[in-house]
């Protein structure tokens, strides 16, 4: 065939604009796309020399060589795989987006389908070379054909692309890129290698280059006519699990983390059905300095076929679950993949469901056998973990039950169905309370008839745990109730004897109750008698559906604005300062001073310091 000018079946320009600029987000892609094409070519011949051995010719080997030009400033990526004919390299280089890998795929039938783990079905892909090259050359030759049918493609990737009939002896193909003006970073050995061994480490097929060594003579580094592989051409997360040992999974962690301990824990599976794909996922030990930030991707790595996709893949696991690290190897999602497909395809909703319930089940296993170890885990990561009952509805229940929390019959380590295990006859309720600090949590007025009563009560004091339950309404059909907030109801905790007594002094109580609540008309919304209260004389709360004031802290903290309102002041009319204020002349000074403790042992700040100080050295004074 003599040289012929044909034009590309697409509008090539803007196409070519879309795979160069927006369908891969980075330069280095090229040479795995390349790289992955040559892979496939290797693969068809395999899978055709099955029936027809005489396709291997004299090199049964199958292998892809790289190697770059100084001088002519060219990269070239060849394989020994089956090659095109002249029709073949017309048909399938000169059509955008026609994959023969697809075709090839589609011809395979029964067992061979099941066997061909071939990479590149879009089509594309050849085309990123026009990332770095201002001119693709491509020379191959079909196995079977003889030496005289060999065929020359070139382009510049403009409208049109030159084909002729070339000798070419050894079957396969010769991708040549020349390499267009600013591109010369791309001619060295390290950096090559570099992108082999992080996008194609693990193709199964050997990827040589030239090897270089140190001339002592010449003080630089010198290639030889000796090649050597640059990829590992195995995949950890490939192997079966009985063929890796636990070091192994140790090592290959450290590997993709960075971390210099082993992970706490880890889980490896694969995964069939609608969706196939493989995962290998590991909590790590410690928590990183980032944790806490939420626009920090994902740690789980993205391959499509053992062929690296990207980095921190966070549409692979939920916000949530962001310290996981790992891999996960999809046979389904195509090669071009961005972060935009991944928000929208299907395959990855599923992949995303299937490794959160098996990460949950991981969490699960190790709270169950290996407690103290889930102890560390939720040290490091429980408050994080707590974002998943408000985002994740569909596992809120599987979350709930890997809680754990202090209480005031422990300082950690309570789960929910401890507590209700541990619940007095009659109780109905699971009783939180939300502060800054431990401390202030177990030092709360709030909790007073609990203590006498028996009555444990979880103490909250992660910043995330006021979000967190206004999604955790209920576990195990009883309801959380805060103690801080509404009335105290004890149920049938209360005996009647006691609600009588109470109702008696609150009875008894009330004109000094319409006394407080003239003075304090600026500050509390009410003022009441409580029965919550055993040593203290006042405590502050807010209604049932009101923001409860360590959230209205929080958010204060936050530079938002949180609602304005008034709290409800409870006092305890049996209390001396309480009897002593009645004939007090100072009433109206202690009643301030009384709001302003209440204050700040519910860990409030006051707004007006120096008149509470004035206040209290008004009284010693006198």
């Amino acid at each position: 065939m003599e040289k012929q000018t044909l034009s590309f079946q697409a509008e090539v320009k803007q196409i070519l604009h879309l795979v160069t600029h927006s369908l891969y987000s980075n330069k280095e892609i090229f040479l795995r796309e390349l790289v992955s094409n040559a892979s496939d070519a290797c693969d068809k011949l395999r899978f055709e020399a099955l029936d027809r051995p005489e396709l291997f010719e004299d090199a049964p080997n199958l292998e892809v060589r790289v190697w770059y030009d100084d001088k002519a400033k060219t990269i070239t990526i060849c394989d020994n795989g089956i090659g095109m004919s002249a029709e073949e390299a017309v048909q399938h280089l000169g059509t955008i987006a026609k994959s023969g890998t697809r075709e090839f795929m589609a011809a395979l039938e029964g067992e061979k389908k099941k066997d061909a783990n071939l990479i590149g079905q879009f089509g594309v892909g050849f085309y990123s070379g026009f990332i770095v090259a201002d001119r693709i050359t491509v020379e191959s030759r079909r196995a079977g054909l003889d030496a005289g049918h060999g065929v020359r493609w070139s382009s510049e990737g403009t409208g049109d692309f030159e084909v002729e009939t070339i000798d070419r002896p050894a079957r396969g193909t010769d991708v040549i890129l020349h390499l267009r003006e600013g591109e010369e970073e791309w001619l060295s050995a390290w950096k090559l290698k570099s992108i082999i061994g992080k996008y194609s480490d693990h193709i199964s097929l050997p990827i040589l280059m030239p090897k270089q060594q140190w001339d002592e003579e010449k003080k630089e580094q010198v290639t030889t006519d000796e090649w050597e592989p640059v990829n590992k051409a195995a995949a950890l997360w490939t192997r079966s699990k009985s063929e890796v040992t636990d070091a192994q999974y140790q090592e290959f962690y450290k590997q993709i983390s960075y971390d210099s301990e082993p992970p706490l824990a880890y889980t490896h599976n694969r995964v069939e059905g609608r969706t196939e794909y493989t995962q290998l996922l590991y909590v790590p030990a410690k928590a990183p300095f980032d944790l806490w930030n939420r626009d920090k991707r994902g740690g789980v790595k993205l391959y499509v076929k053992r062929v690296f996709i990207m980095d921190d893949a966070e549409a692979l696991m939920p916000v949530y679950l962001r310290f996981v690290k790992g891999v996960i190897d999809s046979a389904d999602l195509p090669l071009n993949v961005s972060r935009e497909l991944l928000q929208e395809s299907r395959d990855v909703k599923a992949i995303r469901e299937g490794c959160t319930k098996r990460v949950l089940s991981m969490l699960e296993d190790v709270a169950e056998n290996q407690k103290d170890k889930y102890a560390e885990f939720w040290t490091q990561f429980g408050a994080v973990l707590k974002e998943g009952i408000g985002e994740d509805h569909a596992n809120q229940e599987r979350l709930a039950k890997l809680l754990r929390f202090a209480s005031t019959h422990a300082d950690s380590g309570v789960s929910l169905a401890d507590y209700v295990g541990r619940m007095k006859e009659g109780q109905e309720a699971i009783y939180v309370i939300t502060a800054d600090t431990l401390a202030a949590a177990k030092g709360s007025p709030q909790l007073e008839v609990f203590r006498k009563k028996g009555i444990e009560v979880l103490l909250l004091v992660d910043r995330v745990d006021e979000w967190m339950l206004s999604h955790l309404y209920e576990f195990d059909g009883k309801p959380l109730q805060s103690v801080a907030k509404g009335g105290v109801d004890l149920g049938k905790l209360q005996d009647e004897e006691e609600k009588k007594q109470a109702e008696q002094t609150a009875e008894a109580f009330k004109p000094v109750l319409e006394r407080l609540k003239i003075s304090l008309a600026d500050r509390a919304k009410d003022v009441r008698t409580t029965t919550r209260l055993v040593d203290s004389p006042a405590c502050i709360v807010v209604d049932e559906h009101d923001m409860s004031s360590h959230l209205a802290r929080l958010l204060k903290q936050a530079g938002q604005d949180a609602p304005k309102g008034k709290p409800i002041l409870e006092v305890n009319p049996a209390h001396a300062l309480l009897k002593r204020l009645e004939a007090s002349e100072q009433f109206d000074d202690l009643a301030q001073i009384l709001f302003d403790q209440a204050l700040l042992a519910e860990g409030g700040q006051l707004e007006d310091p120096a008149a509470y100080v004035q206040r209290v050295n008004k009284l010693l004074a006198a």
